[in-house]
């Protein structure tokens, strides 16, 4: 049976981080959330590499600590609980892929949110990180305010980066109600 991969914006972006990457590489997940992209980058850079996951939430950290122990990947991960914003102060080498899965904490306080200026200070220090040809995905929900926000700032952003450096994509589901996560690939020429 032929799996559907154009089912929504994550399992594309997921779709893009297996192209990408690869057993050994240093990838980031600048929003941990439950820790289920984080285990999921783990398995992909196997023991050999390195995963970076920022949360700000105790409870995103703890769930994904339980997540990694549990599937024995904690090797190869490292929780840090900070802003994306301040992943160039944990990141200090280049990285293949880093992965934004914007919102708010399923299950948790839908107030707490990703924020417009932070995040767009964390994909531009993303990009400063990146190696050549290393991707940074970002899935945007945008139907609550803040994710408006994000989702503006992030599009006009993303537009005057220059074509000699990155080749950028935007996709979305046109035909889907209730305002379907987006999906953006920023890969560095």
């Amino acid at each position: 049976m032929e799996k559907n991969y154009l089912t929504n914006a994550l399992n594309l972006g997921k779709e893009l981080c297996i192209k990408k990457v690869m057993k050994g590489d240093i990838v980031v997940d600048a929003t941990m959330g439950n820790g289920n992209d984080t285990v999921f980058l783990a398995k992909l850079v196997g023991e050999n590499g390195k995963v970076y996951a920022f949360d700000i939430q105790k409870d995103a950290l703890e769930n994904t600590k339980e997540k990694i122990i549990k599937q024995n990947l904690d090797k190869q991960v490292q929780l840090i609980k900070d802003g994306h914003e301040n992943i160039d102060r944990y990141v200090k080498e280049e990285v293949q892929l880093v992965m934004f899965n914007l919102g708010y904490l399923p299950g948790k306080d839908k107030k707490v949110t990703t924020k417009a200026n932070t995040t767009l200070v964390a994909i531009e220090k993303s990009l400063n990180i990146l190696r050549k040809n290393g991707v940074v995905i970002l899935i945007i929900y945008h139907g609550h305010e803040e994710g408006k926000k994000e989702k503006i700032l992030i599009e006009d952003y993303i537009k005057n980066l220059g074509q000699k450096d990155f080749n950028v994509i935007e996709l979305s589901f046109v035909n889907q109600i209730n305002n379907p996560p987006i999906l953006i690939a920023i890969e560095k020429r």
